[in-house]
């Protein structure tokens, strides 16, 4: 008989590498896993796990004109020992913080990237285990940096990502969840060696001064952190693969500034009309295509060449000449509008224009209960009640394309002024509402996401949400030359301004301070003295639009909430009454919802609100709650309705599910040997509570009740 051997081989031939990062252990395992990805690396801050991973196609994708890089969080949600809702028990489609992680991870290391790369590059990072005090978004940015610098992919990395948070005035590295709770800031910093590239940040009115003071102490960590990465990849990093150019000839260029000269180019982009640019462009496209209709390798790739040869005039018109392609000056904004309540029925509505700029914001009112649900990582976020969508339909710059929903684009403009309002609506205590704004773009060319700050914060005051102060958004461009000093920061770009210059800076906030940040660059970073004239140039522009543009249409909340909106009231009771108020399987609460037409929310704590659009029933069910939830005692007078009949006496609601007995010697004052002699069912009488009798059963009496009482309950 043949005897078959069988042998293992372990292996364990990883590398592990830690600092210390804020105070907990960051360590790196190389090799352990994921090794057929270009780069792979499995992170370890605190106990939470991050495997995050780049790979590379071997191939460009041919007809495209632009680097194909996807970046995808995929939130598993056995890292908080959660199994999924839904149907299939499955993680469906990425949430929408997903995708904002996505965005925050792609906008700092999309620039480090050949600018002539084509090949499909994807960054892979799933969540494996949550530690509340290590957030997870942070691991991410730093795995995918590090797994694509170790890689064989180009890039010129790696970057490095710090948050901090402020509490009690302390600048916090890395706060854990709960310190995030309570903190006054919420920023994120991406940093290179040598420069910031990437800021995003939601603020309680912070100054300028200390969001610059914060923004510097991340960089600082940023740059522990790159060290620390750079020899992990002298250690175990991969050479760089070669790749195939997408770059424009030179001879190209030549050949096209032969026919449509310099000076003809400027002509043709100067106009502050998106439309007419448009039209320049197209005639010079058509004369290039007739000129080179027998150069096939040139016509394939003339849209871009005709795109950089754009981008070269405007850049050196402004840099160099400070001349804008519309006209106006370095620090000029366009021409601005605002107006509110210019849709009927809706519960708030207001328009803001910038040039050609436009955005219509709607508001709609909703009980507490219409708040988002939340089914994420986060265990201190389980709903949203403040809801800001935005909406980029195709003809805001007349094009023409089916809608498909919200793309990553719109989900994070969306969140952008979502974050930059949160800081000045009011509490649910003083605002017991749901409330949801939406920003419709119609008309774009350029800023739209803080075109939409500021027509919402006026839409919120036309519905009567009564937010603390205006918030207003501006964005400023940078146009940088051949050295650290060579540039000029522009205040209010447009679409062109966005498309062909370095930086799109978008500020926004009160008259007292920031509450958002989003800073998106095409280079490899920013010195501290451009961001600081950005944050400078910024609040100059929003003092302006608060003062003259929006403060004069509205300037404070209306006293109340729109016609149209429900009204909300609120009242506490005891939280043991929360059962009464119910009842068995919602009988009670149902009941009064069916008489009264009102909604009714009930919190843990005792919180009731009562929703209604009829004033005279919300009142009615609020009189339900108290009679149900009240402590009756003697000598009390109510008025209520006779349901039952018995041989020795009858019960009278008060309120749903809320009833006493009027014994048959205490509801005449001469005797009766019928209750039917003197009660029907569905009379409506007023009885006094006598206490309770020797059994400990309340009693009341109609014929002790004065004539003239007034009922606590009418």
């Amino acid at each position: 008989m043949e005897t078959k051997t069988f042998s293992t081989k372990l292996v364990n031939n990883f590398k592990t590498y830690t600092m210390d990062l804020a105070g907990r252990t960051l360590s790196i395992e190389i090799g352990r896993v994921g090794k057929q990805a270009n780069g792979c690396a499995f992170m370890h801050y605190g106990d939470t796990t991050m495997l995050c991973t780049a790979t590379a196609s071997r191939q460009p994708r041919e007809g495209i004109d632009f680097f194909p890089l996807s970046v995808e969080f995929e939130e598993k949600m056995y890292a908080v020992g959660k199994i999924p809702g839904g149907f299939n028990k499955r993680e469906g489609k990425a949430s929408e913080h997903a995708v904002l992680t996505s965005r925050v991870i792609d906008r700092p290391m999309r620039p480090l990237f050949p600018k002539d790369y084509r090949n499909d590059v994807t960054l892979n990072n799933m969540v494996m285990s949550v530690d509340p005090e290590c957030d997870p978004e942070v691991v991410a940015m730093l795995g995918s940096s590090l797994a694509t610098a170790i890689s064989d992919i180009p890039f010129d990395g790696p970057c490095a990502a710090t948050q901090i948070g402020l509490i009690d005035g302390e600048l916090i590295i890395n706060p854990s969840l709960d310190q995030k709770e309570i903190s006054d800031l919420k920023l994120t910093v991406a940093s290179t060696r040598e420069k910031v590239i990437m800021i995003e940040a939601g603020a309680n009115e912070v100054k300028e001064d200390k969001m610059i003071e914060a923004i510097y102490l991340a960089d600082e960590t940023n740059k522990k952190i790159i060290a620390f990465f750079d020899t992990i990849v002298a250690d175990c990093g991969k050479e760089k693969h070669s790749y195939e150019s997408c770059a424009i000839p030179e001879e190209l260029f030549a050949a096209i500034k032969e026919i449509v000269p310099p000076a003809e180019m400027e002509v043709a982009v100067f106009t502050d009309e998106k439309q007419v640019r448009e039209n320049n462009i197209a005639e010079i496209t058509a004369k290039l295509k007739e000129a080179f209709a027998d150069k096939e390798e040139w016509l394939a790739v003339l849209g871009e060449a005709i795109y950089q040869y754009q981008k070269k005039t405007v850049r050196k018109m402004i840099l160099k000449d400070q001349k804008r392609p519309d006209g106006r000056q370095i620090r000029e904004i366009r021409a601005l509008g605002a107006e509110v309540d210019l849709i009927p029925r809706v519960h708030g509505s207001a328009m803001f224009t910038r040039g050609q700029t436009q955005i219509c914001d709607v508001v709609t009112l909703a009980p507490l209960s219409e708040a988002q649900k939340i089914d994420g990582l986060d265990p201190n976020v389980t709903k949203k009640r403040y809801m800001h969508q935005y909406n980029f339909p195709s003809y805001s710059v007349g094009e023409t394309k089916p809608s498909r929903g919200p793309g990553r684009r719109e989900i994070g403009h969306g969140a952008l002024a979502e974050r930059a309002l949160l800081p000045v609506l009011p509490s649910e205590e003083e605002f017991p509402y749901a409330i949801r704004a939406v920003s419709e773009t119609f008309e774009s060319n350029g800023s739209t996401s803080q075109a939409s700050v500021c027509a919402s914060s006026m839409a919120l005051m036309s519905a009567g949400v009564p937010i603390k102060k205006s918030v207003a958004g501006i964005s400023c461009g940078l146009v940088t030359g051949d050295t650290d000093d060579d540039y000029l920061v522009l205040t209010d770009i447009q679409g062109l301004e966005d498309f062909f210059g370095d930086m799109d800076f978008k500020v926004a906030g009160t008259h007292d301070g920031i509450t958002a940040i989003q800073m998106d660059i095409k280079i490899h970073g920013l010195t501290r003295q451009i961001v600081e004239e950005a944050i400078s140039r910024c609040k100059e522009a929003r003092e302006y639009i608060l003062t003259e543009i929006m403060e004069p249409v509205i300037a404070e909340a209306r006293p109340t909430v729109n016609a149209y909106a429900p009204k909300i009231e609120s009242m506490q009771i005891n939280p043991d009454k929360i059962g009464e108020v119910v009842g068995k399987q919602g009988k009670t609460i149902n009941e009064i919802i069916a008489r009264t037409g009102v909604k009714i929310d009930i919190n843990d704590d005792g919180a009731v609100s009562v929703c209604g659009t009829d004033r005279e029933k919300m009142d009615e069910a609020k009189k339900y709650i108290e009679i149900i939830t009240m402590e009756f005692e003697e000598g009390q007078i109510l008025k209520g309705k006779v349901v039952s009949i018995k041989e020795f006496g009858a019960f009278v609601e008060f309120a749903p599910g809320k009833e006493g007995m009027v014994h048959i010697s205490k509801i005449a004052k001469e005797r009766i040997n019928h209750v039917e002699d003197v009660l029907t069912l569905g009379d409506v009488v007023k009885v006094k509570c006598l206490g309770k009798d020797r059994m400990g059963r309340l009693s009341f009496s109609i014929k002790d009740c004065p004539k003239d009482a007034q009922a606590m309950n009418e």
